[in-house]
Parts: structure tokens; sequence; C-alpha cells
């Protein structure tokens, strides 16, 4: 071996080839941590940012984001439908009680409003045929 070759194979030093891994694949999630990180710092939400906070973030947000896309791709499939709609996370939301709380001030675009029928505008429900029958003599002498 002649003195301008560098050799690979043992020693201390850093491996020629090793490729960086994020810190999303480090902690095994989908969210950019590194960008949240530099979120948190150029909001000025503290003088200084730890640097597991950024991580339990993109946890936090990965699993909210979870959550909603599994209810609202429930809600298309009961509406046999492939794509989500705003309609389908307006659905999702407001039927679970816990994100409904989260995002209880929150207006969702195109998601519509839940359906209600008041309990007035309901017809009553008729006890016997007795009363049915009163009821249908009753249009009969108009």
């Amino acid at each position: 071996m002649s003195s301008t070759e560098v050799s690979t194979k043992g020693g201390r030093g850093k491996k020629a080839s090793t490729k960086s891994v994020s810190r999303s694949h480090k902690a095994g999630l989908q969210f950019p941590v590194g960008r949240i990180a530099r979120y948190l710092k150029k909001g000025r939400y503290a003088q200084r940012v730890g640097s597991g906070s950024p991580v339990y973030l993109s946890a936090v947000l990965e699993y909210l984001a979870a959550e909603v896309l599994e209810l609202a791709g429930n809600a298309a499939r009961d509406n046999k439908k492939n794509r989500i709609i705003p309609r389908h996370i307006q659905l999702a939301v407001r039927n679970d009680e816990e994100l409904s709380k989260l995002l209880g001030s929150v207006t969702i675009a195109s998601g519509g409003v839940m359906p209600k029928i008041h309990q007035s505008l309901l017809p009553k429900k008729a006890g016997n045929a007795k009363d049915k029958a009163e009821i249908g003599s009753a249009s009969q002498e108009f």
C-alpha cells in the first residue's frame, strides 16, 4: 500500500461513507423533527430549546394527525368514497368527544354542519291503531 492510499479499515476515525440519519428517522417518526425545532427557535417561545422537545412535539402532532385521518377515512368509507374531503374531517372531529373539545372553536372550511333534526319537527309516534284511525278520519272531514 502506498502512502497516498488511505485505509478505511480499523482506526478510530469516522468512516468515509456514513450516511446522515435524520432525527425523525432516529425517533421513528414521519413528522419533521428538524423543521419543528426550527419553528420553536424562530418563534421565540423560550430563549433555549431542548433537544427532546421538538421530538416530543413531533410525536404528539403525528399522533393527532393519524387519529383525525383514521376517523375521517372511516367517515369517507361510510359515505362510499375513496377520497377524504373536508366534510369527512368535519364529521370525524365532531363525532369524537375529545377531538370536538380540542377543536371546538375551529371552523373547518367546506365542512358543513352536523346533521340534526329538532325533536319538535319529528313526526309524533301514535300509541295504538285507534289513534291512527282518528287522525285519518279527522283529515277526511275537511
